[in-house]
């Protein structure tokens, strides 16, 4: 629910963002044919001044307006929606990730006083895989320790799914936005030859304009790309880590599964 609201609410901001693109670019189709030989120099000279007035902020509000608001909307889009996922998978991770070694410290005292139920208020009233794992072998004690031991592989692959959800979403707008943008610079330079066309002059300064406004769709791609790439990296790195502590988790609980055995059912 909170990732909803999230995302709706970075959708309301960039529709505000989107409509002043949007007017900014509005031209009468006989004001586009009648400007197309002289439309990339002007172009070229507004960005140079705005950005000198404005700073980085400016010149990235002028080159996604050169690109179009079309493609570059687009891998806006794929920005803030693999963004969101990020950002979640982000805060999911970092509430799971809990000190094992403090949890299982009162777990064991726990069973070394023979109180099995104290032991399971503690698993359940502690957040993350690690606890869950332990809950669901301490609601097996009794079965004996292989029982034990099948119900922590079981359920630890249950959890292991649980940290690596949404995670293709993500790889999903990485491979997408590199896509969107080589994309835009097809159309980009099929609109620069009906530019050429339409003015019937061959003139370089009409080609290096429409070249250019074709490229930026690439550029604002692969920025994105490296963005999440970044960022879906880390992502791993952190699960990857709490895999390790489940696992060794997982063996410091059946050490104590057995001890318990051996001390009060004398298995």
């Amino acid at each position: 629910m909170k990732k909803l609201f999230a995302i709706l609410a970075i959708f309301g901001m960039m529709s505000v963002g989107l409509s002043s693109v949007l007017m900014a670019q509005e031209t009468t189709p006989a004001e586009q044919t009648e400007e197309v030989a002289s439309a990339p120099v002007e172009t070229a000279s507004a960005a140079v001044e705005e950005t000198g007035n404005g700073g980085f902020h400016q010149a990235l509000k002028v080159k996604f307006i050169e690109g179009g608001a079309s493609f570059m909307s687009l891998i806006m889009i794929a920005l803030i929606l693999g963004l969101a996922f990020s950002l979640e998978r982000i805060i999911y991770l970092s509430l799971a990730d809990v000190d094992p070694d403090v949890f299982l410290g009162k777990v064991g005292d726990a069973l070394d006083r023979g109180d099995v139920e104290a032991a399971k208020d503690i698993a359940r009233t502690t957040r993350g895989p690690v606890a869950s794992i332990v809950y669901q072998g301490l609601l097996r004690l009794d079965q004996g320790a292989d029982v034990v031991e099948r119900s922590i592989v079981s359920y630890g692959g249950v959890q292991s799914g649980l940290l690596e959800r949404n995670l293709s979403w993500i790889t999903l707008f990485i491979a997408i936005a590199p896509s969107l943008g080589f994309l835009g610079t097809v159309v980009g330079m099929v609109q620069a030859f009906d530019d050429i066309q339409r003015a019937g002059d061959m003139s370089p300064t009409i080609v290096a304009g429409g070249m250019k406004v074709a490229l930026i769709t690439t550029v604002g791609g692969l920025i994105v790309a490296l963005i999440l790439q970044v960022i879906y990296n880390y992502i791993l790195s952190k699960m990857e880590g709490i895999l390790n502590k489940m696992e060794d988790a997982s063996i410091t609980f059946l050490d104590q599964v057995i001890k318990y055995n051996v001390k009060y059912k004398n298995l």
